[in-house]
């Protein structure tokens, strides 16, 4: 993903990058649309790029696979946390500051995001080569929340296992919190929730048990 989040089309950027981010958010569309109706496997490259009247090189300039625009609401979403965990100034408990970072991403995707996401989430389930991808691009955002944090903090994460058990932390947080938010779409959670205040509520959650599992033990004989 480039660096030129939030995703929405600024018209204060020159022509070109607009045109640019236009056609990325095309692609990313027609993929989503193509895909969630005909299924993912069987949506051939040829197909989506005749869709939005590109070539093939445009597509590749703007992604490097079907797998990684079938994923793009998801990244733009764990992209942007990255860029806010780099742009904050870090002070005090490092959880409740990732916490913050992802739930202030979340506030400031576009309008639109949230449908896009929720599509998208039904796509992976209904796709397992699409689940293990999202498995890989979690871990990709997880390696480089670790290098911000590793900058921030000054630990060096090769010596101090602490930082890359945050990361661990932080992504299953995500992980957790969305899954629950997504149940709750379908009806199927403990409670009535929806809406993007829910997503960021049920994320806040699980980040805020990440101390109690921690110190969860079993019951004495």
């Amino acid at each position: 993903m480039p660096s030129s989040w939030p995703t929405s089309v600024d018209r204060t950027l020159p022509l070109r990058e607009r045109k640019k981010l236009r056609t990325r958010r095309a692609l990313a569309e027609a993929a989503l649309t193509l895909f969630s109706e005909k299924g993912f496997d069987a949506v051939t490259l040829d197909e989506l790029v005749d869709a939005v009247e590109v070539s093939k090189r445009t597509f590749f300039r703007n992604y490097a696979s079907k797998e990684q625009v079938a994923l793009a609401a998801q990244n733009e979403l764990l992209d942007a946390y990255v860029i806010v965990v780099a742009r904050e100034e870090l002070h005090g408990p490092v959880f409740p500051a990732l916490r913050d970072a992802l739930t202030l991403a979340i506030r400031r995707m576009d309008d639109d995001w949230e449908d896009r996401f929720l599509r998208t989430r039904r796509l992976i389930y209904h796709t397992p080569a699409l689940i293990d991808y999202s498995v890989v691009e979690s871990m990709r955002v997880q390696r480089r929340l670790v290098q911000e944090l590793e900058a921030k903090l000054g630990i060096d994460r090769h010596e101090d296992v602490r930082l890359r058990l945050v990361g661990e932390f932080a992504i299953s947080a995500w992980r957790c919190g969305t899954k629950n938010w997504l149940a709750d779409q379908r009806g199927t959670g403990r409670r009535d929730r929806g809406g993007r205040a829910a997503l960021i509520a049920s994320v806040e959650e699980a980040f805020d048990a990440i101390p109690g599992t921690v110190a969860m033990s079993a019951p004495a004989p």
